[in-house]
């Protein structure tokens, strides 16, 4: 069993969580020990009682630790991409390839432990100067989804430690081995006890438990609209600040004069690739009247031919759903679609291969209208619909019309059509030619509307959650 992360020890429990691969059920990546109230809040101890002195170490001890773990992620991406397609379903290569991600993280903040500033400015009074510096926010709680097991934790403590907070994290109980070995990766870079505390165990007593504690001073959480709701109503409840990014119905908008190339790639790549289960992937697909007939037929023989199998096989393109739970929303929302008028253009099956796993066929869904419930509500999975519309005013107009925010795209040679749709789409990231789900590392990210609330996320943007501003004022 391995264990948690606890004030620098290393701490075994009682109850244990199994990692299932998805790709074969029968196959347990590993056993890991299980959390409970009495195990966070020993953890939240440990990070309150460690903040002082991490608060006040140098940039240059932070910058080394964090260059540490990056270097260390790096030399074993590999090893660490092949757990992560074991433990969460994607292929080999994104699995690599998220790993990679992750590493450039923690080299990023690395840099930017150094480059932290203030500024000294003249004060309206005579003989007073003001200084303008920031502090760590405390002691933050992370709660991370299951979706990306490496990178959205890279993403949220490399900041976190980077401005000197100390952390409770607690990933997903489905994906514990990455976080683990992320762990693992801290310790041995020199990270102080009690500055980063692993517990893992189910939402609602661990992550509970972080939520109800006074200790702790912020809390930053991916995952669904529902469990951000109650994340902000316990923050509020504390006056603790909070950063939720939450779900996406994102819209890839197809005009007529689009290279239908880079139209099919966009839609392909952003609908379907890792398994459908990002934030950001392309579920609706808004495809004006000339070409739809033409990308649909394309698209729906290119959905048919997708290579869906076990995660570290070489030819597969589409690895397993992540669990049970999770197989069935798609299977549901599929005949959600087909009841209220849909037509399955292709896939949407169950898939049999040499072991057994949680796979599906990719579906493409046509003939939907943006009211129908496949248009308004998140799959989180590889489910994707096809809405016909007239032009490009309307194309803009139901791309617009969702209660989320978090990517849009469109394909189109117009750059008149491009510029306006990049002020104009109401959605907190905007992509021209490219897939909605695939962002950089080093600039914000982050959504409007019910998909995000406070501060973005990753480059230095991460400062305006991880840090609190301070004002001072001397006298000459």
């Amino acid at each position: 069993m391995k264990p948690l992360l606890i004030d620098g020890e290393w701490i075994t429990t009682s109850a244990s969580i199994e990692n299932i691969n998805p790709s074969d059920l029968g196959d347990v990546v590993d056993v890991y020990a299980e959390a409970g109230v009495a195990e966070t809040q020993a953890a939240t101890d440990a990070a309150k009682r460690a903040l002082p002195n991490w608060a006040h170490s140098t940039p240059q001890q932070r910058h080394d630790i964090l260059k540490a773990t990056s270097d260390e992620i790096l030399a074993r991406k590999a090893e660490l991409g092949e757990l992560l397609a074991r433990e969460e379903g994607k292929t080999l290569p994104e699995g690599i390839g998220e790993t990679v991600r992750a590493a450039q993280i923690f080299d990023f903040f690395a840099g930017e432990a150094l480059r932290l500033a203030g500024e000294t400015l003249p004060s309206v009074r005579p003989s007073v100067g003001v200084d303008v510096t920031r502090e760590p926010v405390g002691v933050v709680g992370i709660i991370a989804p299951w979706n990306f097991p490496i990178a959205i934790p890279a993403w949220k403590i490399a900041p976190a430690l980077c401005y000197g907070n100390t952390v409770v994290f607690k990933p997903a109980e489905l994906v514990p081995g990455c976080s683990w070995a992320l762990a693992e990766i801290l310790d041995r870079a020199g990270v102080p006890a009690g500055v980063f505390n692993l517990v893992i165990g189910p939402g609602r007593v661990v992550g509970q438990a972080m939520l109800d504690s006074p200790d702790i001073d912020a809390i930053t959480f991916t995952g669904s609209v529902a469990t951000g709701h109650h994340v902000a109503n316990a923050c509020i409840a504390q006056m603790r600040k909070f950063q939720l990014e939450m779900g996406g119905k994102n819209p890839l908008v197809v005009l007529d004069d689009t290279d239908l190339e880079v139209a099919l790639d966009c839609a392909l790549n952003g609908a379907f690739y890792s398994t459908g289960q990002r934030c950001t992937a392309s579920s609706r697909l808004i495809v004006t009247e000339g070409i739809h007939n033409r990308f649909v037929e394309e698209l729906a023989e290119r959905t048919r031919n997708l290579q869906v199998g076990h995660a570290l096989r070489e030819d597969t393109q589409i690895g397993p759903v992540v669990d049970e739970t999770q197989l069935k929303q798609d299977l549901d929302y599929i005949q959600i679609g087909i009841s209220q008028g849909g037509n399955l253009r292709a896939g949407g099956g169950l898939v049999e291969r040499d072991t057994k796993g949680h796979f599906i066929q990719p579906a493409l869904i046509t003939d939907t209208t943006n009211d129908m419930r496949i248009n308004r509500e998140e799959v989180f999975g590889p489910v994707a619909s096809v809405i016909r519309v007239k032009d490009y005013d309307e194309a803009l107009h139901v791309a617009n019309d969702t209660e989320f925010g978090l990517s849009s795209g469109i394909c189109t040679t117009s750059l008149k059509h491009a510029t306006h749709f990049k002020r104009n789409a109401q959605a907190g990231m905007v992509m021209v030619n490219l897939p909605t789900a695939g962002v950089d590392y080093h600039v914000p990210f982050g959504g409007t509307k019910s998909s995000s609330y406070g501060a973005r996320e990753q480059g230095s943007y991460a400062r305006e959650f991880f840090t609190t501003v301070k004002t001072a004022y001397t006298l000459a």
